[in-house]
């Protein structure tokens, strides 16, 4: 039995690019990493666009421009020549080249190590091209990762994928700290306010007219609310329309009468701050409109941080949350928003005993822990690849 702990080419976006794959990469790297005793590390084959190889210097870093269809085979080659044990492959659908893509395919017909995909875009009903594109990357890879129990289950019906062949694990978040929380509040000016927090790419999709409307009756009853929405508005949405939701929203907070219950935060925020931000405010909401996204990174952040959440029922959120329906309200009824946001910080407790919930709900999720998961499972399909070469000779 050879008990060697593997090698793992990740194949993925990787920091210094900001985007939310490429941060998680780097976490389940060093996490990962962490479960193995701090071995040297493992190689990222890092998807760019050729103006950002100067980027990825790092002598096990591994830059593959996108577009250029040759490189795929090529990297493909140079893992099977390698002492790699296992390809862990992020995949979404923008990051690769072709058509929706489809440039990762030829990677995944070239390379002979065993491949777990994490899917992190699994649709309820997926059309073209996307639809063909994932059941056969999900054929060609020996095993899949999902990071929200209902995705599996979308995988098995649309592309009659084994449930043998699928796991589930929760995506990675911090480790709370308490002193961090109380530092970051003291150094926000939010000691005396009960605060409302969402953070991303700011566009449409997010829904924070909703929190605005909710917040114009609320603050009535609840003062001390102060809702700060986090993050630079989103580059596609600025290509097309500029600020223009943005200033909407200002619009509507002069409307409402809100100027003393908003804060703007109009910056790329790193990630670290993002973490006490998060850790620092009293009820993290994602009031999304779109019911099918099947993963959120900040949802998931706010989780293993311990905070309390309310969200519209969108998939991942259901998920997270699953047994706690009073923690999703749906989109566009101002007034149950409103009441809610009344009851969670009035009635005695009630904020005290969803912290106490989300905690537990977090722990699992923790990287730590998320990582030795990891580990175990690329093992495992080391171990069946193995055992399968063996029974063939």
């Amino acid at each position: 039995m050879n008990n060697r702990l593997p090698q793992i080419a990740y194949v993925s976006t990787y920091i210094p690019k900001k985007c939310g794959l490429a941060t998680y990469t780097h976490h389940l790297r060093e996490a990962i990493n962490h479960a193995k005793g701090n071995r040297p590390l493992d190689p990222v084959v890092t998807m760019c666009n050729s103006e950002e190889i100067a980027d990825y210097r790092e002598p096990w870093m591994f830059p593959l421009v996108k577009q250029e269809q040759d490189e795929y085979r090529r990297v493909a080659d140079a893992i099977n020549q390698s002492n790699v044990d296992v390809v862990s492959l992020q995949h979404e659908f923008g990051i690769f080249g072709g058509e929706a893509g489809s440039h990762v395919l030829d990677f995944l017909r070239r390379v002979k190590k065993p491949v777990v995909t994490t899917f992190h875009t699994v649709f309820e009903n997926p059309v073209a091209p996307y639809a063909n594109l994932q059941k056969e990357i999900a054929q060609w890879s020996d095993h899949l990762l999902v990071m929200n129990r209902k995705a599996s289950g979308y995988l098995q019906a649309n592309f009659d994928i084994s449930p043998e062949k699928i796991t589930f694990i929760p995506h990675g978040t911090p480790v709370p700290n308490r002193a961090n929380r109380l530092y970051a509040r003291q150094e926000a000016g939010w000691v005396n306010r009960k605060v409302l927090f969402t953070f991303g790419l700011l566009g449409r999709s997010k829904g924070i007219e909703l929190i605005l409307r909710a917040m114009a009756s609320a603050v009535h009853a609840v003062p001390e609310l102060l809702y700060v929405i986090a993050g630079q508005t989103h580059p596609e949405v600025r290509k097309h329309e500029g600020e223009n939701y943005r200033e909407e929203l200002i619009s509507l907070i002069k409307e409402l009468g809100l100027e003393h219950h908003v804060q703007w935060i109009n910056r790329y925020v790193p990630e670290d701050q993002l973490t006490d931000l998060i850790s620092a405010c009293d009820l993290y909401v994602t009031p999304y409109p779109g019911m099918g996204q099947i993963t959120s990174g900040t949802l998931a952040y706010a989780a293993g941080l311990g905070r309390p959440i309310l969200s519209t029922p969108y998939e991942y959120a259901k998920d997270l949350v699953q047994g706690y329906g009073e923690m999703l309200l749906p989109f566009g009824d101002v007034e149950a928003w409103s009441s809610k946001l009344i009851e969670v910080f009035t009635y005695p407790g009630r904020l005290e005993n969803w912290e106490r919930v989300i905690s537990d709900i977090g722990r699992s999720m923790h990287w730590p822990h998320v990582g030795a998961q990891h580990l175990r499972l690329f093992q495992q399909v080391i171990a069946e690849q193995r055992d399968k070469i063996a029974y063939v000779g």
